[in-house]
């Protein structure tokens, strides 16, 4: 990591493993050229608006006191109020959140939601701990970060290990401390409590819209098209299950509990079942077990990594051969992976693009709960649709305009959207 990126890091931050938030900074560094008069605004992008970092202390079933700390951080709200997950996981750490948090700005930019970046987590293995002391941690979590948060100030959601329960928890105290039902401080909430229709699978389908959009521009037929998917939870699953359905294979699925392969095609149904029922695809029948490095090497159509960030890197991109890698999870390519993969002609689908379906029916739902008026499925699929094309489309202009890649391409337009709204609103005092 350059010298210029490392003197843009917190002193926190271990400057010779900057983590996800030097990532963030070199993909800022490598679009500033293209900033034009806009750029005496770039270190804008540089530092997170407020970093929120609380202790989350919570009475175990057994009686003991456990602390858990919390975290966060609202990116830029130049163009809207903030919006991101919530995400559970033991290795969650302040440069991860502030990473997650800078990628929101860019993503809501990129497809044009009035929306700025935010994002925030808790260090916790949730698998270790009970319903009640998962809900007793989410509540003192949503009670520590009520200060920042609100409807039309920084409106959570669902990410890794969190979910509609988990919004129904943050709403109802929230709505506790506020005196009235806030329907709107979260989104990915239930159904009966003012959920949007089309959430849960929104991104994954999203993942399909501008895969299939990138297969066609390719020349790629999705017909016998083979699909390798690393996580299968709501996003690889969903996206395994539609690409499917419209002829293509899935060869290959990796997630936390092994990795399956059959060069025929795994039964993507059956597979779906089996994790549902297990917590994960390791040990399906009819499927042969591969060890995860092979995963990577595997002769693909389209590759799309739906689990962490940071999952492709110097050390395995050479051995890739997809033609097109589609971003369900956030921040899964590294600079370095990046460079490497350009150069072999891989066409890599940004995650601020490609996994944008989540937050752009999340908006759907801030909306619907508004005006408490609500869509059908069918408007919401055909609305996401729309707005995920027409991002795809305005990106690959632009990467076209400017000799990029789309990640490249995306960068340059969101940059551009949201310094214009700092540069318009000024500084204040």
């Amino acid at each position: 990591m350059s010298e210029q990126i490392n003197q843009h890091l917190p002193s926190y931050l271990d400057p010779d493993n900057p983590g996800p938030w030097g990532i963030f900074l070199e993909q800022v560094d490598r679009v500033a050229p293209y900033m034009g008069e806009l750029s005496k605004w770039v270190d804008t992008l540089k530092h997170p608006e407020r970093s929120l970092l609380v202790d989350v202390p919570v009475r175990l079933d057994d009686g003991s006191i456990a602390h858990f700390e919390g975290y966060r951080v609202q990116h830029n709200l130049n163009r809207g109020p903030g919006k991101g997950g919530v995400r559970f996981h033991q290795a969650v750490t302040l440069s991860e959140v502030m990473a997650l948090s800078a990628w929101m700005s860019v993503k809501t930019a990129v497809v044009g939601l009035p929306f700025g970046g935010a994002k925030g987590g808790i260090r916790v293995d949730p698998r270790k701990y009970s319903q009640g002391e998962i809900e007793r941690i989410t509540r003192r979590y949503t009670h520590e970060i009520s200060s920042i948060i609100g409807v039309n100030r920084d409106i959570p959601g669902p990410d890794v290990n969190t979910n509609g329960q988990t919004m129904a928890w943050m709403m109802d105290t929230y709505s506790m401390h506020a005196g009235a039902t806030q329907p709107g401080i979260v989104t990915g909430k239930p159904i009966a409590l003012g959920g949007s229709l089309g959430r849960v699978e929104a991104t994954g389908r999203g993942v399909f819209i501008v895969g299939v959009a990138a297969a066609r521009d390719a020349g790629i037929d999705l017909t016998g098209a083979r699909i390798s998917i690393q996580g299968f939870g709501n996003v690889g699953g969903t996206a395994a299950r539609l690409f499917n359905e419209v002829g293509a294979i899935v060869v290959a699925v990796q997630d936390h509990t092994g990795t399956i392969y059959d060069p025929d095609g795994l039964d993507v149904e059956a597979l779906l079942s089996h994790a549902k029922h297990t917590g994960g695809v390791g040990g399906a029948a009819n499927t042969t077990a591969i060890a995860a490095d092979e995963f990577w090497a595997i002769e693909t159509d389209i590759l799309i990594p739906a689990a962490l960030e940071g999952q492709i890197t110097k050390r395995n991109a050479h051995a890739i051969r997809a033609r097109i890698i589609v971003e369900g999870a956030n921040g899964p390519t590294t600079p370095e992976a990046d460079d490497i993969l350009s150069n072999k002609g891989t066409i890599i689908v940004p995650d601020v693009l490609a996994n944008a379906g989540g937050v752009t029916v999340s908006y759907f739902e801030w909306v619907q709960n508004a005006s408490s008026f609500y869509w059908s499925v069918e408007e919401i699929n055909q609305r996401l649709e729309k707005i995920m094309l027409d991002a795809y489309q305005a990106l690959t202009a632009t990467a076209k305009q400017h000799e990029v890649s789309l990640r490249t391409a995306a960068f340059i337009t969101a940059c551009t959207r949201i310094l214009a709204a700092r540069e318009l609103r000024g500084l204040y005092p």
